[in-house]
C-alpha cells in the first residue's frame, strides 16, 4: 500500500529520474511522409490472387528524380510507379512485357486476375491506394497513380467513424475509430481480420466497458487526428468529466489484478520496478497488410495522474503497442517507446504537457486530468513500424496500473495509416508534426 504521507518523496525525482522513491501508497485515501492518407474499400479480384510468395517479392519502388527526368519537368512530378506505355501490355520504358497469365513483377497477380500494371509489384488489386502530397528529398512529388487497379486514381477512402457512440462496445467499431476501415474479405485480401477487447495478456476482458470509449474530443484542446472519433483506453474510466460514467476522481477501479505480457512492466533505468499490474485493458486487432505496404503508423497521446509525485517510482503506469510477430528493433514486441528505450509512462522523454513543461497545461483542460488531481501528458506522438506485404499480424494496444490500482492513466489512439511508398520503415516514436 502506498502511504499518502510518503507521496512527497516522489517529487525529488521530477526532471532527473534519478532519485527514485521505493515507497508504497494507500489508494484507499484517494479513491475520490509517404503515408497512405486513406484506404481503398475495394476487395480483391474474383480471379487469381496473390500466392504465398507475394510477401517476398521486391518490386521496383517509386522512380527516382533521375529516372523521372523529362516526365513532367514543368510541374516537378515524378512517376509514382512505372506505369508502362499505357496500352495495357506492360511494355514501358523499363522494357517490361507480360502476357495475360504471366506475373512479370512477382506480386502474385496476373493481368487476367486484375493486375493493371504487371511491371510494378506495388500495383495490383491487393494494394492500398496512396495519395502523396509532400515532395521527397529530391523535391519531387509523385504523379497520381491507380495502385489498387480499380480504374480510379488517388481515390483514397474517407474516414468511417461517423455516428459511433461513446459507449459502443463493438471492437470492430473501435478499429474504425482509429482509422482501420477496410475488413479483409478472404485470405487474399488486406484489412482488419478480427478485433477484440482483451486484457494485457490477451485474455478476455470482462466488465471493462467503462475502461474504453470512442471519444469525439478529449477536453477543450485535444482533437481527433482523423475522422470523427478516437479510441480511449484507461486504467480508470475512459471518459471526459462531462460524459456519462465519468470517474470524477484520480482513481476508479476496473478489471482488477492482471497478468502482464512477457517482459513487462518494463523497468526504466535507475528507477525501481514492479511486476504487479492492475486494471489492464487493451484493444487487439489482427490485420493483413496491403500488397504494397512496407509499414504502418499510428498516433497516441498518454495521460497520467502519476505525474508529478510518482515519477521514477515502482508505480508508473505503462502503455504499450504489442505486435506479433514482433518486428525488428521492437522491445519484447512493443513498438512505442522513446529513443532511450523508455516505455510509455511518466518517465518517457516526450512527457511535456504539464505545469512548467514545454507544452504547458492547455491539453489537460476539460479532461479531468486538470481538476481531479495534478497530472501530465505527452501530447500526440506517432509510432512507425515495418511490415511485409500481405503479412498477417496482431497489434495489442494495452494500458495498465503498475504496482497498485490507484492514480489512473489514459491513452488516446487514432489515425492508423499504412505506409506504402516503397521505402524502408523503422520502429520509432516521435512527436506528431
Amino acid at each position: 500500500m502506498r502511504v499518502t504521507a510518503n507521496r512527497i518523496l516522489g517529487v525529488a525525482a521530477i526532471g532527473t529520474i534519478v532519485a527514485c522513491g521505493v515507497d508504497k501508497r494507500d489508494e484507499a485515501d484517494q479513491v475520490s511522409t509517404g503515408i497512405a492518407s486513406g484506404v481503398s474499400e475495394g476487395g480483391t479480384s474474383s480471379g487469381e490472387g496473390p500466392g504465398a510468395e507475394a510477401s517476398d517479392s521486391g518490386g521496383e519502388g517509386p522512380a527516382t528524380a533521375d529516372e523521372a527526368a523529362g516526365s513532367d519537368g514543368d510541374t516537378g512530378n515524378a512517376p509514382k510507379f512505372d506505369v508502362g506505355d499505357g496500352d495495357g501490355t506492360g511494355d514501358g520504358e523499363m522494357g517490361c512485357q507480360s502476357g495475360a497469365s504471366e506475373d512479370k513483377d512477382g506480386d502474385g497477380w496476373t493481368k487476367a486476375a486484375g493486375d493493371c500494371n504487371d511491371c510494378d509489384a506495388l500495383v495490383n488489386p491487393a494494394a492500398v491506394e496512396v495519395q502523396i502530397d509532400e515532395p521527397d528529398e529530391m523535391g519531387m512529388i509523385p504523379a497520381p497513380a491507380d495502385e489498387d487497379c480499380d480504374g480510379q486514381i488517388d481515390n483514397v477512402a474517407p474516414p468511417c467513424d461517423d455516428n459511433l457512440a461513446l459507449d459502443d462496445g463493438d471492437p470492430m467499431n473501435a478499429a474504425r475509430a482509429i482509422g482501420l476501415c477496410k475488413v479483409a474479405q478472404n485470405d487474399q485480401d488486406w484489412g482488419v481480420v478480427s478485433a477484440a477487447y482483451v486484457r494485457a495478456d490477451g485474455s478476455p476482458a470482462n466488465g471493462a466497458n467503462l475502461q474504453y470509449g470512442l471519444l469525439p474530443q478529449f477536453g477543450s484542446n485535444v482533437d481527433v487526428q482523423e475522422g470523427a472519433r478516437m479510441l480511449s483506453l484507461s486504467s480508470g474510466h475512459a471518459r471526459q468529466p462531462s460524459d456519462p460514467g465519468s470517474c470524477g476522481s484520480l482513481t476508479c477501479y476496473g478489471t482488477g489484478a492482471g497478468t502482464a505480457p512477457a517482459g513487462f512492466p518494463q523497468d526504466v533505468p535507475n528507477c525501481p520496478g514492479d511486476t504487479d499490474i492492475n486494471d489492464d485493458i487493451a484493444l487487439q486487432v489482427t490485420l493483413r497488410a496491403p500488397s504494397n505496404a512496407s509499414g504502418f503508423s499510428y498516433n497516441f497521446d498518454f495521460y497520467s495522474f502519476e505525474y508529478p509525485e510518482w515519477v521514477c517510482t515502482s508505480f508508473n503506469d505503462q502503455y504499450i503497442a504489442l505486435v506479433d510477430p514482433p518486428p525488428a528493433d521492437s522491445i519484447n514486441g512493443n513498438i512505442s517507446f522513446d529513443s532511450m528505450n523508455n516505455p510509455v509512462s511518466v518517465n518517457i522523454a516526450f512527457f511535456e504537457v504539464c505545469a512548467g513543461c514545454n507544452l504547458g497545461e492547455a491539453e489537460l483542460q476539460g479532461t479531468g486530468f486538470d481538476t481531479w488531481d495534478d497530472a501530465g501528458a505527452t501530447s500526440w506522438l506517432v509510432t512507425t513500424a515495418p511490415v511485409e506485404p500481405m503479412q498477417e499480424f496482431t497489434i495489442r494496444f494495452a494500458i495498465w496500473d503498475t504496482g497498485d490500482a490507484a492514480w489512473d492513466s489514459t491513452v488516446l489512439v487514432d489515425n492508423f495509416r499504412w505506409i506504402a511508398d516503397g521505402g524502408t520503415v523503422d520502429v520509432g516514436t516521435e512527436p506528431e508534426g
